[in-house]
């Protein structure tokens, strides 16, 4: 038997570009590293509320960030198209909604949670459309692989308090880990914790298993795209 995999936990919230990228590299070396990758569904909102101000609140912020977005969606590789409306987006439309239904989903049915976080990315981030009516969250679903029976039972839920409270306690170990914002990866290592901030820390994160870093496009990967 080989070393135990170290758990990697990935905090993260899909009104977050950021996220989307740390998610799809992490996704990417989770067959390569030696690692237990744990997805944390989270509500950046909850964090951002009493630690920082929002960046697309800042003019200068706001248009470095759009530029940022498109050059890393290139470099990673992650089909990134901001929204036409993306103040709204991320301002006022949030993604309560949607957190509340990828947290349903870690609940009861995990091994679908890559693909669902995945599909609502690809809604926001690639396709310019809608993450916050039921029906948007349904078609998300479905498009992952849900049958309907499926993301219907667990949208249901979506307002019980078991999920709100679930999502709640993530969000709070989110920030008692000392988020700020997201993603930030956390990873477990001889009795230790490090929190790494952001996506474009992925380098050091393999500084800290001993893994190799291969870029965020590793070549087993980069075959198949």
């Amino acid at each position: 038997m080989g070393p135990v995999p170290r758990t990697l936990e990935l905090f993260y919230d899909v009104l977050s570009p950021y996220s989307w990228l740390g998610f799809e590299v992490l996704c990417r070396y989770k067959n390569i590293w030696n690692i237990s990758l744990q997805l944390r569904p989270s509500f950046i909102a909850g964090i951002m509320k009493d630690r920082n101000q929002p960046p697309a609140l800042l003019p200068r912020k706001a248009q470095y960030l759009r530029n940022d977005v498109r050059l890393l969606g290139q470099y990673v590789q992650v089909p990134m198209h901001l929204p036409k409306d993306f103040f709204s987006v991320i301002l006022e439309k949030g993604s309560l909604s949607a957190m509340r239904f990828l947290t349903a989903v870690s609940m009861e049915h995990p091994e679908m949670l890559e693909k669902v976080s995945r599909e609502l990315w690809m809604r926001v981030w690639s396709r310019d459309e809608d993450i916050t009516e039921p029906q948007s969250i349904l078609a998300a679903a479905e498009k992952a692989g849900m049958s309907s029976e499926q993301a219907r039972g667990l949208l249901e839920k979506i307002s019980t308090p078991k999920v709100k409270n679930k999502l709640k306690e993530t969000t709070e170990a989110a920030c008692k880990y000392g988020a700020f914002g997201l993603p930030i990866t956390v990873a477990h290592l001889d009795n230790q914790t490090h929190m790494l901030f952001g996506s474009d820390r992925m380098e050091l994160l393999a500084h800290l298993l001993g893994e190799k870093w291969m870029g965020p496009v590793p070549p087993a990967i980069n075959a198949r795209l």
